[in-house]
């Protein structure tokens, strides 16, 4: 895109073996990321076909500022969700955006299935269709291990792949990119499933001209200061996000033993300076990031009697550890570590994983379900059989399984247990019992993540609750999201990239926009997704809160549940009215 005015887009058709490459100046006003993921997306989708079938597309792309700039990291993958049934978005680090970038794309389009299991190469030069049979049925580490020996290259190419979950169409199954990052939530990894493709590997050495070097280059080094230079990001490389875990406990906000409780025993135990004294042993970060917020902790695991240990590395973050933590009852730092390994070899999300866990632990309790559906005794704080179960939810191994393999929301319907799952907006619980904002602001977002609109920080920094104030900052906040994804900018970064960095960012690259070009992206990025959500057959109308989410104290208290639907029905309206003015082009 720079040195462009188009957006060049990499189409791969899996069914027929064959790629095109188009220059489509039409989706420039979209800027990247999840602007154009989001419009392409939009295009392609066949709104009338199940989310798995192969001709729904499954697309990734970068934006123009991707990995030129400190702490523009993302890559954007837009899909429908099997998980949801609608709109699915997910970000991941790593290596992708350099690699799709040396490769000389701005995103790629997948549609179609493989007639047998395959991984893609991408290179500035080909597009190879090669034979993953051999790889189908491996976790994670092996594909990613596979590839590395089998494939030449530079250090500068990224692999992306799927595990079992993914490959038995688990649909919050997840897709692990460069071993320590991942496309995660809402079930990406089932989309590759789906189309038969277990991995990707991308590389290039193409050249990115930049016309105003010495303008760029002072540009950098203003927001690299700015990064490395003020506290704007340090927390994220001192304890990283796990310091939150303390800090929610203290405030009543920690889901803990499926929100039984919003305060957790042993939650300095698990928490992120427990973590950062027994088991840290690095810091790693995205490319083009100097921040290290990737936290590597080390546990030692026995693998044979005679005291032959290994020791395994796993990286970890607060989602992580509420989910396989706090949320399952779970004691230690060692434990925590060794639930998430088994999840991330499985190719399986956490959070959700770790909500279904919760739930079918309950759900054990009560009676809805049995020893034989669940092939192992949940009980909150036993690690072992929830290494058991994990398993058996990628393996999909009986009927339960195979019904908790479509998520929580599919489970209820056949077990019940309603009142007691922690869903929000069809997609599990994230790691926050904050209060209103929390708890609307993932019900209403875009993909139904806290990361939409960080409700959640409202939440912690509000002196009051205002209804008519936690509706504008929900919408407020993920409009400016959108924009910063849509040059995919990570949002630990968001206190860097205010307004005036990102047009000094854009201007200094030859991308000449203002202010105003920058909101109208934001509301149209905004819209674009609630347009595909209401032609996938999206709607909020009589939804339904979970009980559990108004029994258990927040920092407000309990919650009250007449309030909370009527800041939904506030919610709806406000943004219907404006839907229907950005349509008529007011």
């Amino acid at each position: 895109m720079i040195g462009t005015d188009f957006i060049r887009v990499l189409y791969i058709d899996l069914t027929n073996k064959k790629a095109d490459i188009q220059e489509r100046k039409d989706l420039y006003k979209y800027l990247g990321g999840v602007g154009v993921a989001a419009k392409l997306l939009e295009e392609n989708m066949k709104k009338d076909l199940p989310p798995l079938d192969q001709q729904q597309p499954l697309i990734i792309s970068i934006g123009p500022l991707s990995t030129i700039f400190p702490v523009v990291t993302k890559a954007v993958a837009t899909f429908i969700s099997p998980h949801t049934g609608e709109y699915g978005e997910s970000h991941a680090g790593g290596r992708l955006a350099m690699a799709i970038r040396n490769a000389g794309y701005d995103a790629i389009v997948i549609t179609g299935k493989a007639q047998k299991p395959t991984y893609l190469v991408i290179t500035d030069k080909t597009i190879e269709f090669k034979d993953a049979r051999a790889m189908w049925g491996l976790d994670v580490e092996e594909v990613g291990r596979l590839i590395r020996e089998r494939e030449p290259g530079p250090g500068k190419r990224s692999i992306i792949r799927i595990g079992k979950a993914g490959e038995n169409l688990v649909t919050y199954s997840c897709v692990n990119v460069d071993t320590y990052r991942h496309f995660g939530r809402l079930g990406i990894g089932a989309v590759f499933g789906s189309k038969n493709l277990k991995a990707m590997m991308i590389m290039g050495e193409e050249d990115l001209p930049i016309g105003n070097l010495k303008e760029y280059f002072k540009t950098y080094q203003e927001i690299y200061k700015k990064v490395t230079q003020t506290d704007a990001m340090a927390k994220y490389h001192e304890l990283g996000t796990p310091m939150n875990i303390k800090v929610l406990n203290a405030i009543n906000s920690l889901p803990t033993k499926n929100l039984l409780q919003s305060n957790f025993e042993h939650a300095d135990d698990i928490s992120g300076e427990t973590f950062a004294e027994k088991n840290l042993i690095r810091k790693v970060s995205c490319v083009g990031c100097p921040i290290g917020c990737i936290h590597i902790g080390q546990f030692r695991r026995e693998f044979d009697k005679g005291y032959e240990y290994e020791s395994i590395a796993v990286s970890y973050d607060h989602e992580l550890i509420y989910a396989l933590g706090s949320l399952l009852g779970i004691k230690t730092t060692d434990e925590v570590l060794q639930i998430i390994e088994e999840v991330e070899l499985a190719g399986l999300d956490a959070i959700s994983t770790g909500v279904v866990l919760a739930w079918a632990t309950e759900a054990l309790k009560k009676g809805l379900i049995t020893r034989e559906d669940t092939l192992a005794d949940l009980e909150f704080g036993n690690t072992m059989e929830y290494v058991k179960a994990i398993d058996n939810i990628a393996d999909r191994s009986n009927e339960f399984y195979y019904t908790i393999g479509k998520g929580l929301k599919e489970a209820v319907k056949k077990y019940g247990g309603e009142e007691f799952a922690l869903l929000y907006g069809g997609n599990e619980m994230a790691g926050y019992h904050t209060g209103y904002a929390f708890a609307l602001g993932q019900t209403v977002g875009a993909r139904h993540s806290h990361l939409d609109n960080a409700g959640y920080a409202y939440d912690q920094s509000a002196k009051e609750l205002n209804d008519e104030d936690i509706i504008d900052y929900l919408i407020n906040e993920e409009k400016e999201r959108a924009v910063l994804t849509s040059l995919c900018i990570c949002l630990f970064a968001r206190k860097v990239y205010d307004r005036a960095t990102i047009l000094k960012a854009l201007n200094s690259v030859g991308i000449n926009w203002t202010n105003e070009d920058l909101t109208r992206l934001g509301n149209d990025i905004f819209f674009t997704k609630l347009k595909i959500k209401k032609e996938l057959g999206y709607s909020l109308e009589n939804y339904k809160f979970p009980k559990r989410i108004f029994e258990t104290p927040t920092l407000w208290g309990k919650m009250n549940e007449e309030r909370l639907n009527r800041l939904l029905k506030m919610y709806i309206e406000r943004v219907e009215r404006e839907y229907e003015n950005w349509s008529r082009g007011k």
